[in-house]
């Protein structure tokens, strides 16, 4: 009989984006492949692969305690039903929450994946600390001593040791989602003497990644530089940090930004930037990041968990302090006034890309986790 591998994640579309060739991989392998979600219009494209999607009832920052239990409560009717050999869980609900249910129903392999840990171990607000008190206590109530935890950074891994959620031997760091380096393919800059140079952000329009800062940057610089300044990402209604479209609206037409929306082939559109700049509060590992050095980008990010795994510092990229619009402004105009450099930022970030971040080797590691002691 064909293994059953459950993946439980908040919604369909980060699965796509993150972690759809662990899936394709599984069931390449043999595996039959589930996914307990929340739904919005990627069902058909997920069934279209071979997964079997069972839709969850889940909100990403919903709080509402009844709704939470009803969640908790389909998952479990969910898990109870596929009775999978092999859970992963991915995203913070789906670590908590599938972790609670999977440890309770005994399942045999428990994966967990820390692609960050959200707003509550960024924010120093009484609000935050008290729920990083619960959260903290809710992991170690969901992980027990039989998980695996693949963390994207060092500093993630730190605090589940620190906080005795588990041992140094159940923990896994992968540095982040992976990127196809055949897909993203190392591309010179486009003909500035063309065009103006473009300063990219490429993220869910959120205020935590970053986005106000970027902005800022862009206004600072609008009579220093001769720059476009673009955002390529959308509006998230579903997240309190997103951008409002009045907001992103008002921006637009300040003539600070050009938004150019979200983007399926964004190994199309990366090319078209001189610089990738995020410069998000914190991350796991932002995939906009190791994709633009992929595509021998320079990158500048900020100092934080995440971002600075992304990079190597002075080499091909560089870090600025976190919510510092001036030393961000900063960076972006030395950067653009340097060809040189920029070059020899691209270079180091194809080279970083090809040894810590091919797709084909995060995959296989995965596979390796889901087969130990079987």
């Amino acid at each position: 009989m064909k293994k059953k591998l459950l993946f439980i994640v908040n919604v369909d579309w980060f699965f796509i984006s993150h972690r759809l060739p662990i899936a394709l991989k599984a069931i390449k392998n043999g595996y039959e492949v589930h996914i307990a979600c929340g739904i919005t219009d990627r069902q058909n494209e997920l069934e279209g692969y071979g997964i079997c999607v069972h839709p969850l009832p889940i909100s990403r920052s919903g709080t509402n305690i009844l709704q939470e239990l009803k969640v908790i409560t389909t998952l479990n009717g969910i898990v109870k039903k596929v009775s999978p050999d092999i859970a992963h869980m991915v995203t913070i609900k789906g670590a908590i929450y599938g972790g609670l249910v999977t440890r309770f129903q005994k399942v045999a392999r428990r994966v967990a994946s820390i692609s960050g840990l959200g707003f509550v171990f960024i924010d120093d607000s009484f609000k935050a600390k008290v729920l990083k008190f619960f959260v903290t206590k809710l992991y170690n109530l969901a992980c027990g001593n039989d998980i695996k935890v693949i963390f994207q950074n060092k500093n993630d891994k730190s605090i589940f040791l620190e906080n005795n959620i588990i041992t140094e031997e159940q923990s896994v760091l992968i540095r982040g989602s992976g990127v196809c380096l055949e897909t993203f393919k190392m591309s010179p800059e486009p003909d500035f003497l063309q065009q103006q140079k473009v300063v990219m952000f490429l993220a869910r329009l959120l205020k935590d990644k970053g986005v106000g800062e970027f902005c800022e940057a862009a206004k600072q610089l609008q009579t220093e530089c001769d720059a476009r300044f673009v955002l390529v990402g959308d509006v998230d209604p579903g997240n309190p940090n997103s951008l409002s479209e009045k907001e992103l609206s008002e921006l637009v037409d300040s003539g600070l930004v050009e938004h150019w929306g979200y983007s399926k082939n964004v190994e199309q559109v990366i090319p078209r930037c001189h610089i990738m700049v995020l410069p998000s509060y914190r991350e796991g590992l932002p995939k906009s990041l190791i994709e633009a050095a992929a595509c021998g980008r320079a990158v500048i990010t900020t100092d934080v968990p995440g971002c600075r795994d992304a990079i190597e510092p002075n080499v091909s990229g560089l870090l600025v302090k976190s919510k510092n619009v001036e030393e961000l402004a900063s960076s972006i105009a030395s950067l653009l006034e340097s060809d040189e450099r920029r070059a020899e930022f691209g270079r180091a970030g194809r080279m970083l890309a090809e040894r810590c971040f091919d797709i084909n080797s995060v995959v296989q590691t995965h596979m390796n986790i889901y087969e130990e002691g079987s």
